[in-house]
């Protein structure tokens, strides 16, 4: 669970992938070790070794997975190591299901794969109720296989498989405010009885609850360590907010600097500070991984009753808290998804841009996903007449 110190002197853009041959690539060095046999040899090679309708097709699919579930499907670098293991499994699930849930007598070779078998599993998730948003990414996971393969195009968009457009499409912006105080939580009680039942769990929820992190970043954060003086955050002299400020590493590796320029902020790291054993540990408990320290925090939210289920809430929901309050403090008034008031496209847009950058990404219209779609965003919007098609943003 270490981190290193971030360096604010490069920026990286992301680059489309070229839409070449796919190969296993070696860019990266989070990439697997490829197997002996395998040395010197190109992917059409190693395939061609499993011949279709000789090889076990599971087999077939576990030499694909290794050698490109490394890659992102449409940008040109790898993917986080819980998309990876999201996809394969997926992968395995969706060929295990042809035959046991499709009705389908064998299992097809994966270059075999046919739209009659896409079809047929698109309707065991319509029989299954899926939400949207994971049918989006289980086409997503498919394009990222048939990519694989070359088959650049082969999974189509949801209406072609007879999926409705409330079936698939995903809301970016938030319908309903996910904040503790909307749903009636006293934040700072529960936090404190967590606090006597297990220390490090509580301190992890205050800095959630002030600095809008997630679960993952909270366990991880070090609040020694990643704390700097602004002189040493690489940040323009003219944006300075604080004297100290909080470095987080959030998804994809992306760093943001949090200012800790409240009382709130600043109480909650002397917190977390009282309760690491030393100056370079993290927030999570020493004898557990990061796997079993997330569970952790997880048991201890259920256990106190802080679930969708019981309250309509989870962890996440202190981050929501955090980023609406930021979008209200600029604008004066609450944000859209907390009823406010008209504000104009210009405030409006600084604060999505603020709250986005709070949150840790790199488009204003993130802040959607918290604070809810602005007027100026809902007249924008195009409208799908009936039976159109929409496709959300696609994982990785």
């Amino acid at each position: 669970m270490s981190d290193a110190i971030p360096s604010n002197t490069v920026r990286r853009t992301s680059r489309r992938r070229l839409q070449d041959p796919a190969s296993p690539g070696r860019s990266s060095q989070q990439q697997p070790a490829r197997p002996q046999g395998w040395a010197g040899k190109t992917p059409q090679e190693i395939l061609a070794r499993y011949q279709p309708g000789k090889a076990p097709p599971l087999k077939v699919l576990e030499v694909l997975i290794k050698l490109f579930n490394t890659q992102h499907t449409a940008l040109e670098k790898t993917v986080s190591h819980k998309t990876r293991q999201e996809r394969a499994q997926f992968l395995r699930r969706f060929f295990r299901d042809l035959k046991q849930k499709a009705g389908f007598k064998t299992v097809p070779d994966p270059r075999n794969l046919g739209q009659k078998h896409i079809h047929a599993m698109v309707h065991v998730w319509q029989q299954a109720h899926l939400a949207p948003a994971t049918i989006q990414t289980y086409l997503s996971f498919l394009r990222g296989l048939a990519m694989w393969m070359g088959k650049h195009g082969f999974v189509r968009k949801p209406g072609h498989y007879g999926l409705s457009l409330e079936e698939y499409q995903r809301h970016e912006s938030a319908q309903r405010d996910k904040s503790w105080t909307a749903q009636g939580i006293d934040a700072e009680a529960v936090i404190a009885e967590v606090c006597k039942f297990d220390l490090r769990v509580g301190a992890s929820l205050r800095l959630m609850s002030a600095l809008g992190l997630r679960r993952k970043e909270s366990v991880q954060f070090r609040p020694f360590q990643h704390v700097m003086p602004y002189s040493e955050t690489g940040l323009p002299e003219n944006q300075q907010q604080a004297d100290r400020y909080a470095w987080v590493k959030g998804k994809g590796g992306r760093v943001r600097w949090i200012p800790l320029d409240s009382p709130l902020h600043l109480a909650a790291l002397e917190f977390a500070q009282g309760v690491v054993a030393s100056r370079d540990a993290h927030m999570g408990d020493p004898r557990r991984d990061l796997k079993r320290n997330l569970r952790r925090l997880d048991y201890v939210l259920e256990k106190f009753g802080i679930t969708l289920r019981k309250r309509g809430a989870t962890g996440h929901g202190l981050r929501h808290e955090v980023l609406n309050d930021a979008y209200e403090d600029i604008t004066g008034v609450p944000s859209p998804v907390r009823g406010g008031g008209p504000v104009s496209p210009e405030l409006d847009r600084a604060a999505r841009l603020a709250v986005s950058q709070l949150a840790g990404h790199a488009r204003a219209r993130a802040a959607g996903a918290y604070c809810g779609q602005s007027a100026v965003m809902r007249r924008k919007a195009p409208r799908c007449p009936a039976g159109a098609e929409s496709s959300g943003p696609d994982s990785a």
